[in-house]
């Protein structure tokens, strides 16, 4: 059956190999990026490969909550469902690290804007979607004012710090539909990190080296997406460095630190919307 999966940051890297690969299984496939160029070029190959594939383009700057806004009401307008959410996009170093909302980009494109873009996208994902989350395994205590744009942290200190929230509100968001009885409201929401130093830009920019193969993290993202195994692994975290459900940092684990997190998240989108 022809699934609907929306892939943010798919214009290369693990986004775009992922896409290659779903394309070519038959599925529909929603791509995003920020640059158009480039998003007309990922969507010209995705649409030259063989088979029942689909392939649709959406552009949106995701460190500009708006557009992320903007971006969730394209996808709804242009989709009755949405099967996977694949939250891909991703940033480690940036020319301008603090955005036009004096937040750090790393927490806006890493940890925000996959939380505002699977709330707006609940409707369509419903009880059967999935949501999919790029973790890592670089995770570390997350200083809630850092999130807020109240402390400058240092690229790394970012990098770790957002993708770790990322990974509390994952299993947070997952958690509480249980809890409230919502479990058949809900999509399955999984945090995965892909493989450590896989060959994506991110990889060459913030470490100068060459990493591996980016098909080890398309491949685990197609079995997060479809794979049986992944169906009722809502609010658990995949390791793929050890190929194996595991646990995650602490505080992922920590239902009040999460809270923390979560609430922090909130206030900001509230504060921006005012």
């Amino acid at each position: 059956m022809q699934q609907t999966i929306l892939i943010t940051g798919s214009t290369d890297g693990i986004g775009l190999e992922t896409a290659k690969t779903l394309v070519s299984l038959g599925h529909k496939v929603l791509v995003h990026g920020r640059n158009r160029s480039k998003l007309e070029r990922a969507r010209a190959t995705l649409s030259e490969l063989p088979g029942e594939g689909r392939v649709e383009s959406f552009a949106a700057d995701l460190s500009i909550l708006s557009e992320v806004e903007a971006l969730a009401k394209m996808v709804v307008n242009r989709n009755a469902s949405l099967d996977v959410l694949i939250n891909n996009a991703g940033v480690y170093k940036s020319p301008e690290p603090i955005t036009t909302d004096g937040l750090d980009v790393r927490f806006v494109v890493n940890t925000i804007a996959p939380f505002l873009l699977t709330k707006r996208l609940l409707p369509l994902l419903g009880r059967t979607g999935r949501v999919v989350n790029l973790s890592s395994a670089a995770q570390a205590a997350v200083d809630p004012k850092a999130l807020a744009g109240k402390v400058r942290l240092r690229d790394s200190a970012a990098y770790a710090q957002s993708k770790l929230a990322l990974t509390m509100w994952s299993r947070y968001m997952a958690l509480s539909f249980q809890e409230q009885s919502l479990k058949e409201q809900g999509p399955a929401i999984i945090a995965v990190n892909p493989g450590s130093l896989l060959g994506t830009k991110m990889v060459k920019q913030a470490f100068g080296v060459a990493g591996g193969d980016i098909r080890i993290g398309a491949e685990i993202l197609r079995r997060a997406a479809l794979a049986e195994e992944f169906a009722a692994a809502s609010g658990q975290y995949f390791d793929n460095d050890s190929g194996r459900f595991a646990s995650p940092h602490p505080d992922a684990l920590d239902p009040e630190k999460s809270h923390e997190i979560v609430s922090t998240i909130e206030k900001v989108l509230a504060e921006l919307n005012q």
